[in-house]
């Protein structure tokens, strides 16, 4: 499901840009803050409803307007047409063959996409939400009950939270439902992650040399169950108003002999444990449900030596997914010739 057409309007630096893009390998060049990485936020906006740099969308308007438009075809069967608006003081909305979705998370289904960026290497070093995204995208692909059971959870959860405020009695009355819910997305993540495993453990393996664990940890003590965990936390719930158990406080922890990778590894090693849990992600998701995604790489070279570049770009080819490629100038193509080639310059993007 490649991404064949792009059109752009007012995003940050770019007032408009039209792209057509090859099935197989695309590169955008241009110097920094020339525009390159705005157009990979305009590509991950349609497949995510929001940007990978910043949670607050309206920073994506270009100064001075009050609406960007992002809209893309994407290849079938059968092509459909994605549109993203993201209006000033009001939440993004988006269309799929010219009807709105319910929710943002219908996009993925669409239009699945991932990045890795110069920044990536947050996925290790950073606190948990980042994780349980980059989990919850695969399971979303994989397991179809999950999106409305999540969504089922969170709106229990806000339910009792504003319950909180209340008699007991009421608050406790969501527990069941949060319990119900919160279960069943425990079981379908850890079962996401078991079938990771062995595509993890070769990926990190050819990336970095290393060995490292994923292990779930399921938002309350292992120890005990989730019905266990909020009645032992319901004093402090009730003192402060929210929910503290629940999967909603899940994390994965990466572990090397047991301690914490981010205590352990170097700023590099934690940016190639990132590129690996991202691509192991993606080749599970290939050939376990024909799913093949459109992966963005954001100065795909910086940082990496010879050999982790070559061992890198031989793990991508593999994939044999669309690619979005930026490079500075002088061009440095680790991935060879582009079937595609842009520049992009002062928001301008033209094709070569």
């Amino acid at each position: 499901m490649p991404l064949a057409e792009l059109v752009l309007e007012n995003l940050r630096c770019i007032d408009r840009a039209e792209l057509t893009l090859a099935a197989g390998s695309n590169l955008i060049r241009g110097e920094n803050a020339s525009g390159k990485t705005s157009l990979l936020e305009g590509m991950y906006l349609l497949g995510r409803g929001r940007s990978f740099r910043t949670r607050n969308s309206e920073r994506l308007i270009r100064h001075g307007q009050d609406l960007l438009r992002a809209r893309g075809r994407i290849e079938g069967p059968p092509a459909q047409i994605i549109t993203v608006d993201v209006p000033r003081r009001e939440p993004t909305r988006a269309l799929v063959a010219g009807v709105p979705v319910a929710s943002l998370a219908a996009l993925a289904q669409v239009f699945p996409v991932q990045i890795i960026e110069p920044g990536v290497h947050r996925l290790v070093e950073e606190g948990s939400p980042r994780r349980r995204r980059w989990l919850d995208w695969a399971v979303f692909h994989v397991e179809p009950s999950f999106v409305a059971t999540w969504q089922g959870y969170m709106r229990a959860v806000r339910q009792r939270n504003a319950a909180l405020r209340g008699p007991a009695s009421v608050a406790r009355a969501w527990d069941v439902e949060l319990v119900r819910r919160g279960d069943a997305i425990t079981k379908l993540r850890r079962r996401l992650l078991a079938h990771l495993k062995p595509y993890w453990d070769e990926t990190v393996q050819a990336l970095a040399d290393l060995k490292a664990d994923l292990h779930y940890m399921p938002g309350w003590p292992q120890h005990s169950t989730l019905a266990e965990a909020l009645d032992a936390s319901w004093t402090r719930d009730a003192s402060r108003g929210v929910t503290h158990a629940g999967p909603h406080r899940a994390d994965i922890q990466i572990l090397m002999d047991g301690r914490a990778a981010r205590d352990v590894l170097s700023r590099g090693q934690q940016k190639l444990l990132a590129t690996a849990m991202i691509l192991s992600q993606l080749k599970m998701l290939r050939e376990t449900t024909g799913i093949v995604p459109t992966l963005l790489l954001d100065d795909p070279a910086a940082e990496l030596d010879p050999d982790r570049l070559s061992g890198f770009v031989a793990q991508v080819k593999a994939l044999n997914c669309q690619l979005v490629l930026t490079s500075l100038e002088p061009l440095d193509e680790p991935f060879g010739p582009a079937d595609r080639v842009f520049h992009v310059e002062h928001g301008r993007v033209k094709p070569l």
